[in-house]
C-alpha cells in the first residue's frame, strides 16, 4: 500500500486524525504539541499519526494536503489546518462548531475554558 493510500485510509476510518510529530501522549514539537493539547483537553478521541517514525508518510500528508508543514488536522475526512488555523479555530468557536456540525464528541464546557483563559 503506498503512503497515499495509507493516509487515505487513516483519514476515512478515523473521525479526527491528527498528522504531528511524536505522538499525542508524547509530542516532539511545539505546534504538535499544542494541538495535541488542545484535542486532549476538549477531550476529542482522535488517532494520531508520528509523521516521524516514516518518512514516506511524512511526505506523503504534505502532498496528500498539499500543504507543506506538520502538524495536520483532518475532520471526518476533510483537511482543517495547521497549527495557527486549529489554535484560531478554537479561540473562535469555529472548532467547536466544525465538531459539533460533524458530530464529533468534545467537551463544551472545557472548549469554553480555553476561551476564557485566552479572551
Amino acid at each position: 500500500m503506498s503512503a497515499q493510500d495509507q493516509i487515505r485510509d487513516m483519514v476515512q476510518k478515523n473521525d479526527v486524525v491528527l498528522f504531528m510529530k511524536g505522538t499525542k501522549m508524547m509530542p516532539q514539537c511545539g505546534f504538535s504539541s499544542k494541538i495535541a493539547g488542545i484535542l486532549n483537553y476538549i477531550g476529542v478521541e482522535y488517532a494520531d499519526v508520528n509523521v516521524l517514525a516514516d518518512a514516506d508518510i511524512r511526505q506523503g500528508i504534505k502532498d496528500f494536503s498539499d500543504w507543506p508543514t506538520i502538524p495536520q488536522l483532518y475532520v471526518k475526512g476533510e483537511f482543517v489546518g495547521g497549527c495557527d488555523i486549529a489554535i484560531e479555530m478554537t479561540l473562535s468557536g469555529e472548532l467547536d462548531q466544525l465538531l459539533a456540525d460533524k458530530g464529533v464528541a468534545f467537551d463544551k464546557s472545557a472548549a469554553d475554558k480555553i476561551r476564557e483563559a485566552n479572551g
